[in-house]
């Protein structure tokens, strides 16, 4: 669908995680930021560094995380269909649940909505327990507000084990 036709809102501000572990995981990771920061209706806010992290699910190469903040005008819904398009782009093939994966993003936050329906959860119902997301997230938006738990992600990042979650500083 052309993002023309999407219904537009007041701008809103919106955080994704982006993770990889198949290929070039950085070149696919900055590929998709520079796709969501030219996306009509989207811009880049803020962005963290890379983390390498162990891979939860069955065993597989470590993953490259990292978590970006958008100030969107699309609406919940057909913001994740844009997220699943950019995945598409990229091969993502949806066959194994925490499989590897080429490109996964995730729509962690909007605004301070709390929605439930058969295929979005705002906020991401697993953020809270993911140190790979709390990590990237808490260094660009640490006094964002989660909804559901009433607490800022600067606290909810103290709650989880973060010993698998290490700065990644390249090749």
């Amino acid at each position: 669908m052309p993002i023309a036709s999407y219904a537009k809102t007041k701008p809103r501000r919106s955080a994704i995680a982006l993770g990889s572990n198949i290929g070039d995981s950085q070149t696919v990771l900055e590929a998709a930021i520079e796709i969501l920061a030219q996306t009509p209706g989207i811009l880049l806010e803020a962005r963290s560094n890379w983390y390498q992290t162990k891979a939860v699910g069955p065993p597989q190469p470590d993953y490259l995380n990292g978590c970006v903040t958008l100030q969107v005008e699309i609406l919940p819904q057909p913001l994740l269909e844009i997220l699943l398009g950019i995945e598409q782009q990229f091969g993502r093939v949806r066959q194994e649940r925490w499989g590897p994966r080429i490109l996964d993003l995730d729509l962690l936050l909007y605004d301070d909505i709390v929605m439930d329906t058969p295929n979005l959860q705002i906020p991401h119902p697993r953020m809270r327990d993911r140190a790979f997301v709390l990590v990237p997230l808490a260094e660009i938006a640490p006094d964002w507000l989660e909804p559901v738990s009433g607490c800022v992600i600067k606290a909810l990042l103290k709650e989880v084990d973060c010993s698998d979650v290490h700065l990644w500083v390249g090749n």
